[in-house]
């Protein structure tokens, strides 16, 4: 069955909407849509290290994403001017990945693929990467739930219940540069925060418990991923960003449902 291109895309779709739905939600409560957006375009440097050194893809895009994550939780905790920062580094690392690309000898990349992803061409491997990496992050924020929830939602309480926020905060970044390298095959370095945040915020209109707003982020994350992936087979148009239409299409209907409710 896993010969089948079209069903090791959905199943990689699948894996990465369950991802994204998890770790979306505590993006959009802790407004972390810029971190996203800083982690996920260093894996654009990732990929040209990654590329040089004829190393993994994902091997590389990890590496550099968690290097990233660390880098914006230190100059977060030094109290920085936050918002400049991860402009700054967000857009440099960007650049100076595509320069990368660009400057390697002998080599043709296809920067398409890993700026809007190509989750067509996802292999046995692929598929095995992008679902242990689903695991691992809901494994962590299954095991850390309570204290990641407290740590959101009230600083202050889970200092006094003995949780350290900062920590959490670096669980968290830990856990989006996971998804960054499990999602840059699905739908590329520019969109994975479309992905993160956009199925969330469709779910929180129908939902009244934080543990609901997860289940229905994913499931919302699944209809887009299989709905993208099956529009862009009848129309012809790029599988990544068409999944990200769909998910856009659910969040209006949310915001329509919710103000009529």
């Amino acid at each position: 069955m896993l010969d089948d291109f079209l069903v090791r895309a959905a199943l990689a779709g699948l894996g990465t909407a369950i991802a994204a739905g998890l770790l979306g939600c505590f993006v959009v409560w802790r407004r972390m849509a810029y971190f996203g957006d800083a982690t996920a375009h260093a894996a654009i440097l990732g990929v040209a290290i990654s590329l040089a050194f004829s190393l993994s893809v994902f091997g590389g895009v990890l590496a550099v994403s968690l290097a990233m994550g660390l880098l914006l939780h230190r100059l977060e905790g030094q109290g920085r001017e936050v918002n400049t920062a991860l402009g700054v580094l967000a857009h440099t690392a960007l650049a100076l990945g595509l320069v990368a690309v660009a400057l390697i000898p002998g080599m043709r990349v296809d920067l398409e693929a890993y700026l809007f992803g190509d989750v067509l061409t996802v292999t046995r491997g692929d598929l095995a990467v992008i679902w242990g990496g689903a695991a691992v992050v809901a494994a962590v924020l299954w095991w850390h739930w309570s204290a990641l929830l407290t740590a959101t939602l009230n600083p202050d309480l889970a200092q006094a219940a003995g949780i350290d926020p900062r920590r959490e905060q670096l669980i968290l970044t830990l856990m989006l540069a996971c998804v960054v390298a499990v999602a840059i095959k699905v739908v590329g370095a520019l969109l994975i925060t479309a992905l993160l945040i956009i199925p969330a915020a469709a779910a929180r209109s129908f939902a009244r418990t934080p543990e609901v707003m997860a289940g229905i982020a994913m499931l919302f994350g699944a209809i887009a991923a299989l709905g993208g992936l099956g529009g862009a087979i009848v129309l012809n148009t790029p599988v990544g960003p068409s999944i990200v239409c769909v998910a856009a299409g659910l969040f209006a209907i949310s915001r329509l449902a919710g103000r009529s409710g």
